[in-house]
């Protein structure tokens, strides 16, 4: 018996080829489980009349029927799990740009009536000239006499024109030999070396060959034999790539107590944003996590996607406002001190959208609240709409758009359904930016600072070791905080190995005053 069942999604066809044998139909009620004992569908005056064996292949049928309805159900369903995964791009999922196909079915914005380049009225940006003071060298140029009749000129003009050149000289490594002499006394035959001096490396490579090293790899994350070639080319410094990991475990080390007191400071913050990306350590799957707040962030990498870590990155103690999307690993934090990512609500509200029928409702009238709330928030920032003002007009968006997912909890379909309702579990959650300033509505802080991690992974697929992922860390911390700050990086991790050969502390990463005063303004 061959039965061909036609299904609403795309009109997919199911043909179902059934071989009446017990064994097979044996399979198919254990995969399919189905009540066999069913009444027919006949009247009861005819039923009395059929024959026996007749009636037994009509149960048969019968079940087979309900068999067969049960599995174009469930390859139904599996059509539109597969559908809507093939459907997933950047915009409706947490798919990353990079994974959307080449041509996506994005809707084109209108051309402008600007022309492209700067604007008129734009401010230009030019290199400032250097004071003369600061010059190495100036040229004077005369001109000597008159382009039109020849006679002979002096005199200086009061504004010359300026043009400065800038240029790197040759660049040749120094080297300092240090002849560490032991001498015997000929009074009575003891041989003394003379005292090491402080500040003198003991090993091959000063301060700052350390942090060039380590710059190369920790900050514009080249690989170790890059490295290598850079410090050669451009320095006059051989090296290998052992010695490059020599260089970085020693820099771990020597920025490992600054690194420690930024993560302290992030637990005493009033806003802090979180986020995590998948990493490699040896063949072992990793997770690398950020922790960003307005002038620190740091970094670890552990082998858990838990809230354990959340936890840890965060301390048991914090009490400000957390700043995340929906991952189930940041639930343990009370509802009314977080904030979800309207990021990735937009998304989720764009995959209802695609889904069709009543979600497809439910998400276009999702989205609409969704970009009005963004229009408001922009103003705000641009300081043409009041905070006050944009209170009140959040207080009927925020009415309208929890009575659209009480709707959709109910809408039918599963998945918009769970995502409506898992929403309104933590609906606190998405208005926290509303009342309490200083706290965004997306969490595009944390996947900005995290993309550098992510760039690192697909460059060199993650870690080998522990070593490898403690310096990841680390490195990642300074490099994030000291850009936040406006600092050098080269000049802090010269500075931290200087610190480490007299044995002092390496500078700190914890914001001045005035700088946390600057941020506040």
């Amino acid at each position: 018996m061959r039965v061909e069942v036609r299904g609403d999604i795309n009109s997919i066809l199911v043909s179902v080829q059934i071989v009446k044998t017990e064994r097979v139909r044996l399979r198919l009620l254990m995969a399919y489980p189905v009540a066999m004992d069913t009444h027919p569908s006949l009247p009861p005056e005819l039923w009395e009349r059929t024959p026996p064996a007749i009636r037994a292949h009509i149960e048969t049928l019968e079940g087979q029927v309900q068999t067969l309805t049960s599995m174009v159900h469930t390859f139904q369903e599996q059509v539109r799990t597969l559908e809507e995964r093939l459907n997933q791009t950047s915009r409706n999922s947490s798919r990353p740009p990079s994974s959307d196909p080449p041509q996506p079915h994005r809707p084109r914005r209108p051309l402008g009536k600007r022309r492209r380049g700067g604007q008129p009225g734009h401010p230009g940006h030019t290199r400032t000239l250097v004071p003369v003071e600061e010059v190495d060298e100036v040229v004077v140029l005369k001109p000597k006499q008159c382009r039109r009749c020849q006679a002979p000129l002096s005199g200086d003009d009061a504004s010359p024109f300026r043009h400065q050149v800038i240029e790197l000289p040759p660049i040749k490594p120094v080297i300092t030999e240090y002849q560490w002499h032991q001498v015997l006394c000929p009074a009575c035959g003891e041989t003394t070396r003379a005292p090491w001096p402080d500040g003198v490396p003991s090993g091959t490579y000063g301060p700052r060959v350390h942090a060039t090293v380590v710059l190369c790899t920790g900050a514009y994350r080249l690989s170790k034999r890059t490295t290598g070639q850079v410090m050669d080319d451009l320095f006059g410094v051989p090296m290998s790539a052992g010695t490059i990991s020599q260089l970085e475990k020693a820099t771990t080390a020597v920025v490992a107590e600054p690194v420690e007191d930024a993560r302290a400071y992030v637990q005493e913050q009033a806003v802090a944003h979180l986020d995590e990306t998948s990493w490699r350590q040896g063949a072992k799957r990793a997770w690398l996590w950020v922790a960003v707040t307005s002038l620190v962030t740091v970094f670890l990498v552990r082998m858990s996607r838990g809230g354990q870590v959340a936890r840890e990155l965060l301390g048991e103690q914090f009490a400000g406002i957390l700043v995340t999307d929906r991952y189930s690993a940041y639930n343990w934090y009370p509802v009314r001190w977080r904030q979800v990512c309207w990021a990735h609500l937009l998304r989720d509200f764009e995959a209802m959208r695609d889904r069709g029928g009543r979600s497809e409702e439910i998400g276009d009238a999702l989205l609409a609240q969704a970009h009005q709330m963004f229009a408001w928030w922009h103003r705000v920032r641009e300081g043409t709409l009041q905070r006050s003002t944009f209170r009140s007009y959040m207080s009927p968006l925020r009415q309208e758009v929890e009575r659209l997912l009480e709707v959709g909890s109910q809408c039918g379909v599963p998945k918009t359904a769970g995502t409506c309702r898992e929403m309104l579990k933590r609906r606190e959650a998405l208005w926290t930016f509303v009342q309490v300033e200083g706290v965004e509505p997306t969490n595009n802080t944390a996947e900005r600072s995290i993309r550098p991690g992510v760039q690192w992974r697909k460059g060199s697929l993650g870690t080998q070791s522990e070593d490898g992922s403690r310096f990841v860390e680390s490195m990642m911390t300074v490099v994030a905080t000291l850009k936040q700050q406006q600092r050098n990086v080269l000049e802090y991790l010269t500075a931290a190995h200087e610190a480490a050969l007299w044995g002092e502390a390496a500078p700190s990463l914890i914001p001045t005053r005035e700088m946390e005063s600057q941020a506040a303004a």
